[in-house]
């Protein structure tokens, strides 16, 4: 299994679990997340309430959540909405951090190609979630969270060169 860690925190916040698509020339990478139902445990014991005077409602309350995979997976902590000033201050932050962390092909591919993506995500500024790893570090890597038309699900965006591959 593979894990991506923030180059910047330390944090976990994706594996390859979670196929991802580039977009941007590779400086992003898109994700599709789910809800899931957590916590809800459906135990069929063989017995028949209902012939034994028990009702629909009755036993144990199970507090079953919904939550959406990632977020839960990798204890991503919402932060709140920035706006476009905000959101141009922290990607000038987090671009001059990431350089520093980057190298040869891989430093002159982010460069090359990170205008295009932040161009890409101030696009959807107004329908982004943004999320932090568990650290809740302040220069760490933000992910994006987005509902494409009609959908149920989020849909997830990284920068792909603020991510370490681990191998667990």
């Amino acid at each position: 299994m593979l894990v991506y860690q923030d180059k910047l925190s330390g944090d976990e916040l994706l594996s390859d679990s979670f196929p991802y698509r580039e977009l941007e020339n590779g400086v992003l990478w898109e994700v599709d997340g789910h809800w899931v139902v957590q916590g809800a445990v459906d135990v069929d014991i063989g017995a028949n309430p209902s012939a034994e005077g028990g009702g629909e409602d009755e036993g144990v309350d199970d507090q079953a959540v919904k939550v959406v995979d990632i977020v839960d997976t990798f204890r991503l902590q919402e932060q709140p909405a920035f706006d476009k000033k905000q959101f141009i201050a922290y990607i000038k932050r987090y671009i001059k951090n990431l350089t520093a962390k980057l190298e040869g092909e891989e430093l002159d591919a982010f460069k090359k190609n990170v205008e295009s993506a932040t161009k890409y995500l101030l696009s959807k500024l107004k329908d982004l979630q943004f999320f932090v790893g568990e650290s809740m570090h302040d220069d760490g890597s933000v992910v994006f969270a987005y509902y494409r038309e009609g959908a149920a699900d989020p849909t997830f965006l990284y920068f792909a060169h603020g991510l370490k591959e681990v191998k667990c």
